[in-house]
């Protein structure tokens, strides 16, 4: 009896284990899936992160881009002082941030907001998709867009001309739905630049759709014009005020550019933003940049500001890193702006100028994004920049290598004149959207290959070659190549991309986008 009712105890405890053993033998500190679904935390929880990658780091913005357009420049010379800067390409890293952060993720919140009966979190990847590989087509061409997930040994670039086809149908979708949606609060967990309000998302349909059209404005404007016309006569609306700028939030990591600069010493302020802001008098330099190291070198108290070169000739880091860093503010900010109410400003104000229906005034757009600008970075003096008819950029000297030295490429003042050209004025627009668009610079990079505006130096030390393509004396780089793992291992798809680039393309940095037509602007 003693033994029966031993063993009836056993069984017991055993039973009352088993009964309870997948919660008892679960991680206390792993999060079930059972518990993600609660609250759509399941399908919504990867949106901050979705959004955060949409920008890259060092190698991919700081070392190219930022680079180009003159906004900064390394002091360090990496490799030799032949590198990305000087245009013999070391890194090309976007690509994998796209697919491996973005669309990868984001395939499977769409497959998960479908088992699930929440159509609008797929909806609103498709968005950040869109986002995202709009920025890679910019420095590719050609990408794996729609046979994105194809299980095919050899997958297949889109084209062009047909991506941004594409881009302005899912747009036309994305909007509908949203539409239908506009008080759903589903979002409202998971979204750090709108807080879940479907409305700030329209609005960024909306504004995605116009930047993506004033692209085509040269090689397609047929389309370039219905779409943006479609995009300005939304009932949804554009960005129009800082209140409703789609900014990223940084999820308590610092800026990239920030620690670059301030960790690393590897980033300092651009030569030919020096040139610009100092010579056109522009009050957001100190929101941007700040003086130079004289505790490093008392020798640069002669400069209130001092910038590196694009391409600069450098030898020694130390050289150039008591030159200018960005401002101290970029320590501790928590959001980086994606697309802002100036920037749509200046796409309206191009928008007139090539006659678009419902852009309105070009001289009151422009001077609106310049106010807008203004307020946005919390400079101050707007009334006396815009007034100004006579300051102009100012030639730039390098006072540790004389072969960095330029003369100002540009004699562009700020005031509007309404008897200028529209070649000046789009001069104006394009070089003011290019200071407003600071930390924002690939899209800079866009308008300069598009329009040659802003009037930048050429890099002052040109390394290109064959192996990556030779870009002339008198040209600049026009876009990066397919990444190493596509051309060895997606092979016969880069060949084909190639070939969706036209006659003479190459796979190198001297071959011209489809919308880098070089014609005339107007």
């Amino acid at each position: 009896m003693k033994k029966l009712f031993i063993a009836l105890l056993f069984l017991g405890a055993l039973a009352s284990c088993t009964k309870n053993f997948e919660t008892t033998n679960q991680n206390p500190y792993q999060i079930s899936d059972e518990m993600l679904k609660q609250d759509f935390n399941l399908v919504g929880s990867p949106f901050s992160g979705l959004l955060f990658n949409l920008n890259g780091p060092q190698v991919e913005e700081d070392l190219c881009q930022d680079s180009w357009m003159g906004y900064l420049n390394t002091p360090t010379p990496f490799v030799g002082n032949v590198n990305n800067t000087t245009y013999y390409i070391r890194w090309n890293g976007y690509w994998g941030r796209v697919y491996g952060s973005v669309m990868s993720p984001s395939k499977q919140v769409i497959q998960l907001a479908k088992d699930n009966g929440l159509p609008l979190f797929a909806t609103w990847a498709k968005l950040i998709r869109i986002l995202s590989v709009s920025k890679l087509t910019a420095i590719h061409g050609p990408v794996i867009y729609s046979n994105y997930g194809s299980t095919a040994n050899s997958i297949l670039y889109d084209k062009e001309s047909d991506l941004y086809n594409l881009f302005f149908s899912q747009l036309d979708s994305i909007q509908t739905e949203f539409a239908a949606n506009k008080t759903y609060k589903g979002f409202v967990k998971f979204d750090p630049s709108y807080k879940g309000d479907v409305n700030g998302w329209m609005k960024v349909v909306n504004s995605t759709r116009l930047r993506l059209a004033m692209r085509l404005s040269k090689v397609a404007p047929a389309l370039a014009k219905t779409q943006g016309e479609k995009a300005m006569s939304d009932p949804a609306g554009l960005i129009t005020t800082n209140a409703d700028n789609f900014n990223i939030a940084l999820l308590g990591n610092k800026m990239y550019m920030a620690v670059i600069c301030f960790e690393w010493d590897d980033t300092r302020m651009g030569a030919v933003m020096e040139s610009f802001l100092l010579g056109l008098k522009d009050g957001r330099v100190a929101k941007y940049f700040q003086g130079p190291n004289l505790s490093q070198n008392p020798a640069l108290s002669v400069y209130s500001y001092k910038g590196i070169r694009n391409g600069a000739y450098t030898d020694a880091k130390i050289d150039r890193v008591p030159y200018s860093r960005v401002s101290d503010d970029f320590q501790t900010v928590q959001t980086r702006r994606s697309i802002t109410a100036a920037e749509v400003s200046f796409l309206k104000a191009e928008a007139a100028l090539r006659g678009w229906a419902g852009a309105g005034d070009a001289k009151t757009n422009y001077e609106t994004g310049v106010r807008l600008s203004f307020a946005d970075w919390a400079a101050g003096g707007v009334d006396a920049y815009l007034a100004d008819a006579t300051s102009k950029p100012i030639d730039y000297v390098d006072p540790k290598d004389a072969r960095n030295n330029f003369t100002a490429s540009s004699s562009i003042t700020v005031a509007w004149n309404a008897g200028d050209s529209n070649e000046l004025k789009l001069e104006k627009i394009i070089t003011q959207k290019w200071i407003n668009n600071f930390t924002n610079t690939l899209e800079s990079w866009v308008d300069f290959r598009r329009t040659g505006y802003p009037k930048i130096p050429h890099v002052a030390k040109n390394d290109s070659n064959a192996d990556w393509g030779v870009i002339p004396a008198n040209e600049w780089i026009k876009r990066m190549p397919f990444v190493p793992g596509e051309r060895t291992g997606n092979t016969a798809a880069v060949a084909d991309a190639v070939s969706k680039m036209g006659a003479g393309a190459k796979d190198d940095i001297a071959t011209r986008l489809w919308w880098d037509t070089t014609g005339p602007n107007f």
